[in-house]
């Protein structure tokens, strides 16, 4: 039997870090400013196609489309919400999806990031957490998502702030957090996002807080309960890795800048972690840090055992924070009509297929 011989794979150009793509071009005997070259047709300019590169000489990038590919997602359906929110779905190379969400707020238009198809953790009021962690995201796979949804605005719009809030638990695939954000951030080549309209979100990794703080970036904390017993109950695996009182030790040790502060998410859910007792307990172990408190009503999903609390227990939840000095805001549910609100993202489990959702409010 006749064995044909094995193509070599191309290199994926958007795989590639700045070093990486000074020593491609080197290899190729290119001057070096053809990597700043690559890499901002890559990212400023989006480009899809070598044939887009159009800089360089046409003999370079006839060379080049032989062993190189501009490695996008292959293809992204977009689910248009009624309240002008955005779920997008790019599927990978291996088949694998992933979503990502455009959120309109006012002048704002937020895109929030997933780090990992499914996740490592099992917090119970989260979708993508009963899917089970399926990999983690390259960085270009991150960074993909941002490019994606530029590639899909509308006229007049552009993205005004990023959150990593999506799939996943961000600081279990932190190295490539860390290159996707260099890549976002970058003022040279690449998109030059401010760090200070980056927001990193973990349920409670508190061993790698430090490394947020080292990107310049905002961080969030999803805290969720206030004692360890109820912690343990509705995110076990988490509670597993960092317990309360370690993850606040952390937060008390964060290295925050003058004007920045913390952020801790709270997710209310009915009856389990929203009553009078729980704001109390919340007012204490925040006492003297400098943070804001985001409150989240439970965005329900099909087959989930918990429920969205009435708004007058949410606003009774918030009052409490109030009075004892906190800032405290109620976030918005946005795109819940087409599960694309926080704690929605991600496969539906087997045999169901919708959910009666409670009519989407306005601001608290």
């Amino acid at each position: 039997m006749l064995l044909m011989p094995t193509l070599p794979v191309p290199t994926n150009l958007l795989a590639l870090t700045e070093p990486q793509m000074v020593k491609f071009v080197r290899a190729r005997g290119w001057p070096n400013y053809r990597a700043g070259q690559i890499l901002r047709w890559l990212y400023r300019r989006r480009a899809r196609a070598i044939a887009q590169l159009t800089d360089l000489p046409s003999r370079d990038r006839s060379a080049l489309a032989e062993i190189a590919i501009v490695g996008r997602a292959s293809h992204c359906t977009v689910l248009p919400s009624q309240d002008g929110t955005r779920k997008l779905l790019l599927t990978l190379d291996d088949g694998l999806m992933i979503e990502a969400v455009l959120i309109p707020d006012d002048d704002r238009l937020t895109l929030c990031v997933s780090t990992q198809v499914g996740c490592m953790l099992d917090c119970g009021f989260c979708l993508t957490g009963t899917m089970g962690l399926k990999r983690n995201l390259k960085a270009h796979e991150i960074v993909d998502q941002v490019l994606t949804a530029q590639d899909r605005l509308k006229a007049g719009e552009r993205i005004t702030n990023l959150v990593f809030m999506g799939m996943g638990e961000p600081l279990s695939n932190v190295d490539a957090l860390e290159a996707a954000i260099t890549c976002l951030t970058d003022t040279s080549w690449g998109l030059a996002w401010s760090p200070r309209r980056i927001v990193v979100s973990t349920a409670g990794l508190a061993s790698r807080l430090k490394r947020v703080a080292a990107l310049g970036v905002n961080l969030a904390i999803s805290l969720n309960a206030t004692t360890e017993e109820l912690r343990r109950e509705i995110m076990p695996a988490a509670s597993e890795i960092s317990s309360l009182k370690s993850l606040l030790a952390a937060c008390r040790r964060y290295p925050l800048a003058p004007t920045r502060r913390l952020t801790f998410e709270y997710v209310l859910l009915a009856n389990v972690n929203d009553r009078p007792m729980d704001a109390q307990r919340l007012t204490t172990l925040l006492r003297g840090m400098k943070c804001k408190v985001n409150l989240i009503p439970f965005n329900e999903f099909p087959g989930s055992r918990f429920h969205r609390p009435p708004d007058r227990d949410v606003l009774r939840f918030q009052a409490t924070l109030r009075q004892a000095g906190i800032d405290v805001f109620v976030r918005k549910s946005r795109g819940r009509d087409v599960l694309g609100a926080c704690g929605q993202l991600g496969d539906l489990p087997a045999g169901r297929e919708s959910v009666t959702l409670t009519p989407i409010e306005s601001r608290c």
